[in-house]
């Protein structure tokens, strides 16, 4: 926030000494003008602050606008969860409790034959 703030200040003191400067200048002096650099620096100066104030507000606004879909997010699987509960628990310790605390068989796999080398006539 303070970035955009200051940016805002720079751009607006910027902007008044490039108004006031050229009035100034423009009743004592007559037709005379300031020099374009200073002109343009001023103006420059100015329109950076401008950039620099609205990127600043459209990142905190984006900022805000993703920490507000991140506690949604958050909220809605916490909702989910609690209604979902585990409902496969009373399964598998059913299961588990109907087939004994036997470990089951262990069955060997059979032993793999001789590996066959063929002859390829031409």
């Amino acid at each position: 926030m303070a970035l955009k703030w200051g940016a805002v200040v720079v751009a607006a003191v910027s902007a008044t000494l490039f108004m006031s400067s050229n009035i100034i200048v423009g009743i004592l002096e007559g037709r005379e003008e300031l020099p374009l650099a200073f002109n343009l620096a001023t103006i420059a100066i100015s329109a950076v602050g401008v950039v620099v104030a609205v990127m600043a507000e459209m990142y905190n606004r984006v900022v805000g606008r993703l920490n507000a879909l991140a506690e949604f997010v958050a909220a809605r699987l916490n909702e989910v969860d609690a209604h979902t509960g585990d409902r496969n628990a009373g399964f598998v310790e059913g299961y588990l409790l109907s087939h004994g605390d036997e470990p089951g068989a262990v069955v060997p796999f059979n032993q793999r034959p001789a590996r066959r080398m063929g002859v390829v006539d031409d």
